[in-house]
């Protein structure tokens, strides 16, 4: 199983509780970094502040679970917008 498989496992319900869809979970690696891109939608327009409390669910999780080996930079953003 990927990376991006188990990701969305882990935080894909607690997400969805907090009122948002889990639209893609991207492990990328872009000018040496690598990144944990976490795109979410929602009913209603998505603001930085969502974004922010969705980095805020996910973050203990993905750090308990330890899922990723290598040094990362999580990226929670919108369908709309999309990541940067």
């Amino acid at each position: 199983m990927n990376i991006e498989k188990k990701v969305r496992e882990l935080i894909e319900k607690d997400i969805e509780d907090a009122g948002y869809i889990l639209d893609e979970v991207l492990y990328v690696k872009e000018e040496g970094n690598y990144f944990l891109r976490v795109v979410i939608d929602s009913t209603k327009i998505i603001e930085i502040e969502d974004c922010v409390t969705v980095s805020k669910i996910i973050n203990p999780m993905l750090d308990d679970a330890d899922l990723i080996k290598e040094s990362y930079i999580l990226d929670v953003c919108s369908k709309e917008k999309g990541c940067e």
